[in-house]
């Protein structure tokens, strides 16, 4: 069957609504406890790691670190990013929920593929009410995979999927499509913060500037 992949942050969810406090929160606390004693990433810096996995995120933000405080720091964020999303702080992109709703009514069997973990990627969509529309939610950190492309295999592999549209923000999402043969759409969406280089979306098959877009790019 033909279906279409989703990235989640960058691409869905606006990230840095609850991605950035988060984070801020987490080096907060470490520098509190002594065990974290640079200066806190700013903004910017915060918002490039968004879309990487965990190890590579880490690897980033806490460069001389040993494993136990990236694991430590790792589970502090996702706790506050899940306390986040149950306040109320996650958004979605404007056009989201209208344009899935569409899909999912046309037929289309929809997928998550994301470099966070399960709870993240539930929780997000379960509080802003997409859950619901997607027949699999594949994360690398529940499949334990090298990247992207892996992921987007195993989905494809699981499900029978012969072909269809990976949707994503970043080149990874971009890369891990062709190389799954698949149509790859690019969202640089305009008025938004965007992550990643300038020319991250270079290979996109096409590109759009915001989600309602994605309906002229879908063939029936």
């Amino acid at each position: 069957m033909k279906a279409i992949i989703f990235d989640l942050d960058g691409t869905l969810l606006q990230t840095e609504k609850v991605g950035v406090p988060a984070y801020r929160e987490t080096f907060l606390e470490l520098k509190k406890s002594g065990e974290f004693r640079g200066e806190i990433p700013d903004d910017e810096e915060i918002r490039s790691v968004f879309g990487l996995t965990h190890e590579q995120l880490w690897d980033k933000l806490l460069p001389d670190a040993c494993a136990g405080l990236k694991d430590k720091a790792n589970r502090l964020m996702l706790e506050k990013e899940l306390a986040l999303f149950h306040k109320g702080m996650g958004q979605v992109y404007s056009q989201v929920k209208e344009t899935l709703m569409k899909l999912h009514d046309d037929g289309w069997p929809l997928f998550i593929a994301s470099n966070g973990v399960g709870d993240y990627a539930n929780t997000a969509l379960e509080t802003e009410g997409l859950f619901f529309l997607f027949k699999g939610i594949y994360t690398s950190g529940d499949y334990n995979t090298r990247d992207k492309t892996e992921l987007v295999q195993r989905c494809k592999e699981e499900h029978d999927i012969t072909g269809g549209y990976m949707v994503g923000d970043r080149s990874s999402d971009i890369k891990a499509g062709k190389e799954n043969g698949m149509f790859t759409i690019g969202c640089r969406y305009d008025g938004f913060p965007r992550f990643g280089k300038e020319d991250e979306l270079s290979e996109a098959d096409r590109i759009i500037h915001s989600f309602g877009d994605l309906l002229q790019l879908i063939e029936k």
